[in-house]
């Protein structure tokens, strides 16, 4: 895990310095990278259970923002790789991962109003492979009314069609209800955010994931249950901890927090078999991001 974490994070530093200098003369640009590392854990399905397993969580995107007339573009590639520390004999894969376009657009109604719609359309799968068929392509559609400078409301709607549930609502508040607070309650990723001073932000939050993915042709026949040969299995889980945000520079922040991690399943739904959390971890994760 951390020579992994050693190249994906020098992988992400290349990609900054890069960026910095492709951002100041093209179109405009942000970027994330964000490395996250969940201790030892297990997960149970009645009698069964995979145990003491870790987890190593990177997830990059680098997105171009350039301006039209109907608002600002959304175009670039997101990345994300969950790697489990499990033995080769358990019912779950080690590693999910996908690899996305990203497309969307960013518009204004009124000075009130602005919505964003964004498509992900690439491969999600348990491993990458030639010829894979694993695409999917889910959708969001979100909108923000801008009350005055200090209250915002956000209302939104997930589709995507592998999901149990294939649409989902969301939205929340951002409330700076006094000069150096802020509640930035929006999913999925929920805060309360103190503003030390206009480079320095603590908070305290949760951070909510959910993806699916295509396992194997072959993955239940070598497991023993031909029903899970390409099933989709969705991935959930849960973090709650504290963090910081350092405003480095003008297109440098770096965010580290840390906290448990108390809710994760395993879910190839259309076959009924659900493997749930037994045992909280704690978990560490770090992050550069930014735009130019």
């Amino acid at each position: 895990m951390p020579r992994n974490f050693s190249r994906h994070l020098l992988v992400a530093i290349f990609l900054t310095a890069a960026t910095g200098s492709f951002g100041t003369d093209f179109w405009p640009v942000e970027y994330s990278f964000e490395e996250t590392f969940v201790g030892e854990a297990s997960v149970a399905r009645g009698p069964h259970r995979v145990e003491d397993f870790d987890e190593s969580d990177t997830l990059l995107r680098l997105i171009l923002t350039p301006r039209v007339k109907l608002g600002v573009l959304r175009l670039g590639f997101e990345y994300e790789q969950f790697s489990f520390g499990m033995g080769k004999n358990t019912l779950l894969p080690n590693t999910l991962q996908s690899v996305a376009a990203v497309v969307g657009i960013d518009t204004q109604f009124s000075d009130s109003i602005l919505v964003r719609l964004e498509t992900t359309p690439g491969v999600y799968s348990e491993a990458f492979r030639p010829g894979s068929t694993d695409f999917n392509m889910p959708f969001e559609i979100g909108g923000t009314y801008i009350y005055n400078p200090d209250l915002q409301f956000v209302v939104g709607v997930s589709i995507d069609v592998e999901r149990k549930y294939p649409v989902i609502p969301g939205g929340g508040i951002r409330w700076k209800f006094q000069p150096h607070w802020v509640l930035n309650a929006v999913l999925p990723t929920p805060r309360l955010e103190y503003e030390w001073n206009k480079n320095l932000t603590l908070y305290a939050g949760a951070t909510l994931k959910e993806t699916n993915f295509r396992v194997g042709d072959d993955f239940g026949r070598d497991h023993g249950i031909p029903k899970l040969n390409h099933a989709v299995l969705t991935y959930s889980e849960v973090r709650a901890g504290l963090g910081i945000d350092w405003k480095v520079t003008s297109w440098l922040s770096v965010n580290a927090e840390a906290g448990y991690q108390p809710y994760r399943v395993f879910d190839f739904y259309r076959a009924n078999i659900r493997f749930h959390e037994d045992g909280s971890a704690p978990y560490g994760m770090i992050a550069l991001h930014g735009a130019f």
